[in-house]
């Protein structure tokens, strides 16, 4: 129990920067003409350097606990892969003509029905699910859509009005000065400036393929923790190596898939320094966010209930520092603060109703009557086995710090480290 808070502490720092993830990689993508692979590859960069380098550092200089396992990261690789295509599920609905105010609320809705159906299958623990559980889970999807929705609108950007009155002030003088016949040139060119925005903005709509993508985001961050937690169990409990894995999947999908893309396309990159240092900064957000998650689970987190705080509160910051940026207080009313209040109601019933998975049993004693064939053998209430497989027992072990973790462990030869 006294482990909460730090659980709770690192669930926040996950949603804070998940949470201001998108705001900072717009303004990346806009400083390098809407490029989304661009952009990608500044995210996939800082996680090469906050979650690969700096681990491998601290792993030279210190002792950590846990080892490296085959098995370990492997699933930490599939994780780190997954959360990769996630985002890129996400920038393939919007790139397809999908529209932001219904694609991220159907993502970060369905990434938690999935993380929580996949963590109750893993863990047999279907049965412990609870009404309360459920409702929690539908206020928190609830209270996203509403903030998602009743969010207030951007103003117009500087640039936009500046230029709008400038050329109403040109069309003015050109009238004055020399006639109808430059005013109709002026707002002609006008026209044509406000077509090609309004083909931008209204772009048709790909229905197959964004919807396609939205079921590609859910079904790979509703996967993502699960499957980190799994292969941090596998390597013993450690925080680094897992989180090294994740950051060499993110390198591989969001740098050198890119960069080969972009090679071989006809169009060239728009890279600027500016907008890579925006992606960077965006990528680093979630790095640490991804890191937040690992060390909730080392205190004793568990996905099933950690993921859904995490994709109920993620929306609400994202929302929040969107307004703060745009200026947009004003625009606030009674259903936005209504739809914050509801996410969080939501997010502390899935917190205090979260199903418990199946205890462990306790290893047998070094007896007499332990020897015989019957005692070694697999008891069915428990599930236990001396090889040890992927059980409700192991999925369910807390990172590294459990101690019956460690006796089951013990009744089957660890795998040796790498390092």
């Amino acid at each position: 129990m006294l482990k909460l808070p730090f659980v709770l502490a690192f669930t926040a720092m996950t949603a804070f920067f998940w949470g201001v993830y998108g705001v900072v990689l717009r303004f990346g993508t806009a400083k390098m003409d809407h490029n989304s692979l661009c952009a990608f590859v500044g995210v996939g960069l800082a996680y090469f350097l906050i979650a690969v380098l700096v681990p491998v550092a601290l792993l030279n200089r210190k002792r950590e606990v846990g080892h490296w396992s085959i098995s370990g990261t492997l699933l930490s690789l599939f994780a780190g892969s997954v959360g990769a295509l996630g985002a890129l599920g996400v920038a393939l609905a919007l790139s397809n003509g999908g529209q932001a105010i219904y694609v991220m609320p159907i993502v970060f809705g369905g990434a938690p029905v999935v993380n929580t159906l996949l963590t109750s299958w893993l863990n047999k623990s279907f049965s412990q699910i609870k009404p309360l559980f459920l409702l929690g889970m539908i206020l928190v999807g609830l209270g996203m859509v509403g903030v998602l929705i009743t969010k207030p609108a951007p103003k117009p950007s500087a640039n936009h009005a500046a230029s709008s009155h400038a050329a109403e002030t040109d069309s003015k003088s050109s009238e004055a000065a020399s006639g109808s016949s430059l005013s109709e040139k002026v707002s002609d060119a006008a026209s044509k400036v406000e077509s090609k925005v309004k083909g931008v903005v209204e772009r048709e709509v790909q229905w197959l393929y964004v919807g396609l993508s939205i079921a590609m985001a859910v079904l790979c961050w509703g996967s993502y923790g699960p499957f980190l937690h799994l292969g941090q169990g596998k390597m013993g409990g450690s925080r680094l190596r897992p989180f090294c894995c994740v950051g060499i999947a993110y390198f591989v999908i969001a740098v050198i898939v890119p960069i080969v893309i972009l090679l071989s396309s006809q169009s060239g990159n728009s890279f600027t320094l500016e907008g890579m240092i925006y992606s960077i900064a965006a990528g680093a957000a979630g790095a640490l966010g991804a890191l937040g998650i690992i060390m909730a689970f080392t205190y004793g987190g568990k996905p099933i209930f950690v993921m859904p705080l995490v994709f109920g509160f993620a929306p609400v910051i994202n929302t929040i520092a969107s307004i703060t940026i745009d200026q947009t207080f004003g625009g606030i009313n009674s259903v936005f603060i209504g739809s914050v209040l509801l996410g969080i109601l939501g997010a502390v019933t899935v917190l205090l109703n979260a199903p418990k998975a199946i205890p462990h049993g306790k290893p047998a004693l070094a007896t007499p009557s332990a020897a015989t064939p019957s005692a070694a053998t697999p008891s069915a209430a428990t599930g236990a086995s001396p090889s040890g497989p992927i059980t409700p027992n192991a999925m369910e072990a807390s990172a590294g710090t459990s101690t019956s973790k460690e006796s089951t462990e013990s009744t089957s030869p660890p795998e040796p480290p790498t390092s």
